[in-house]
């Protein structure tokens, strides 16, 4: 699987294409690289509607492999070294995006399956017993 980032693309686009292919993930872009296992300054988090031409230090476009087996430090990585722009995987726990940290090692499908499970296992709510 992959996705394009295109010399147009805002970051709410980048955002989407990759939660189309995993709805329990998200992609924050920040101001500042980070560190495998680090996380990310919530202060400089990017808003969605900014133009990557605002944000990257490389002006480079194509695809960029996010496949089912790949960790969240290789997408980060690639991210950053490939296309200039600095991201962070999180991953979804209930209600809340929670950056990858301890998880940058776990492949994307992992992490994805994990956030299903985790929500699954929140809003389960078991049946009444019957009288």
């Amino acid at each position: 699987m992959e996705i394009y980032i295109s010399e147009e693309a805002v970051i709410a686009n980048i955002q989407s294409d990759f939660q189309e292919i995993y709805p329990f993930l998200q992609l924050a872009f920040y101001q500042q690289p980070h560190e495998v296992g680090e996380a990310c300054c919530p202060q400089e988090k990017i808003p969605p509607e900014t133009p990557i031409e605002d944000i990257r230090i490389m002006h480079t476009f194509g695809w960029l492999d996010v496949s089912k087996h790949r960790t969240a430090a290789e997408i980060e990585h690639d991210f950053r070294h490939r296309m200039g722009l600095s991201v962070q995987v999180l991953h979804k726990s209930g209600e809340m995006w929670v950056q990858t940290t301890k998880t940058d090692y776990w492949t994307l499908q992992q992490l994805n399956e994990e956030g299903k499970l985790a929500e699954q296992h929140i809003f389960f709510y078991p049946e009444e017993p019957a009288e």
